[in-house]
């Protein structure tokens, strides 16, 4: 259910399937449905998850891993110290990604949540 995933991870979500494509709002969803299955051990956030594809349909997509949705962060400063990535497997929401380009700015699925800039 959508309550038990940490809000780190509901509100990144919400902010990168934010379109009106069709595969976003399916992937929404299918986020009621989301569990965390783990997180990344480095600290950054990254959650991998787990979904019960018997309760929901697979979002139109080409096979295999791609990904789904995408959006850069930016801070207050105007500097872009990484980009969050949402990946789905056949369809499924599989893993929600946080992606750091910068080593004097900690980038975390947290801090995320206040940096995101969705990509057109």
């Amino acid at each position: 259910m959508a309550e038990s995933l940490p809000a780190d991870v509901t509100d990144v979500l919400a902010a990168v399937l934010n379109t009106d494509s069709p595969v976003h709002a399916a992937l929404r969803r299918q986020v009621p449905h989301l569990s965390v299955r783990a997180r990344c051990t480095c600290g950054c956030g990254t959650a991998y998850f787990e979904l019960d594809t018997a309760k929901v349909a697979p979002a139109l997509a080409d096979p295999g891993t791609v990904v789904a949705a995408e959006a850069q962060l930016v801070t207050e400063a105007g500097e872009c110290p990484g980009e969050v990535l949402a990946f789905m497997e056949g369809g499924y929401l599989s893993w929600l990604e946080v992606c750091s380009w910068s080593d004097d700015i900690e980038v975390t699925l947290a801090a995320a949540r206040h940096w995101l800039r969705p990509r057109s």
